[in-house]
């Protein structure tokens, strides 16, 4: 008797479990190291802001998803990757290999279990020129403002963050430039999130930074964030 053999039918493809944003600008360079260090099991949604060193094309063939935002701006690159994003859970990281998506575990972790809204990883040095003085004064300035408008007590506004995608969607954040990031946490302060800090390595990035790497460009990101901090509370705005 001949033996039949059935085949099962081929399984459906799991949903994704966590997004992660990672808004880029020419980083070819530094895209195979922080690609690699996704987590299994999570996408990695590389949002290439027109970039002219093949970016996009290198990230798709290390299998990553791309997203094309042609509006210039980190906020804007970071808003097209959360529309896009389909996880429950969605991180963001920057693109340029000064920090480690893998340091996103126990981010992730501490929102699954309820612990916290949105969790900021607090940028710790582990290179002389990893962050430059002036880009460090500038953070502490903004820290300072950030405690004063909301009570919240952040050392950083760094990028490596996470958070659920419905929340963040329901913020309806509108700045699309360096004010972004400072603008989801004034945000979530106002909607009474609670904002937690973790310790994360932060390493000299690949390439030069279009921020941070000048005082041009750091004036501009503080000019950018100042005016968010001036912004009026969203509980205000509701209650009117």
């Amino acid at each position: 008797m001949r033996a039949v053999t059935t085949s099962s039918p081929a399984p459906e493809p799991q949903p994704v479990s966590v997004d992660v944003v990672l808004p880029c600008l020419d980083e070819a360079a530094a895209l195979p190291w922080v690609l690699e260090r996704i987590p299994p099991g999570w996408r990695a949604l590389v949002v290439d802001n027109g970039s002219s060193d093949g970016s996009d094309r290198i990230a798709r063939e290390l299998g990553a998803t791309v997203v094309h935002e042609e509006r210039r701006g980190f906020g804007a690159a970071c808003h097209a990757g959360l529309t896009a994003a389909t996880a429950d859970i969605v991180c963001f990281c920057d693109c340029d290999a000064s920090l480690d998506p893998a340091d996103l575990v126990p981010f992730v972790h501490e929102l699954r279990a309820g612990a916290a809204d949105l969790v900021l990883g607090r940028r710790r040095p582990r290179a002389r020129g990893a962050w430059p003085v002036h880009a460090r004064a500038g953070n502490l300035a903004l820290s300072r403002l950030l405690r004063r408008r909301t009570g919240l007590r952040l050392r950083d506004l760094g990028p490596l963050r996470a958070a659920r995608r419905e929340e963040l969607l329901a913020l309806n954040l509108t700045d699309r430039r360096s004010g972004y990031p400072l603008q989801m946490v004034v945000r979530a302060a106002d909607a009474g999130w609670r904002v937690t800090e973790h310790d994360v390595p932060y390493a000299p990035r690949t390439g030069a930074s279009k921020v941070t790497g000048t005082w041009r460009g750091t004036c501009q990101a503080v000019r950018d964030m100042s005016r968010v901090l001036h912004e009026p509370r969203v509980r205000e705005e509701v209650a009117r």
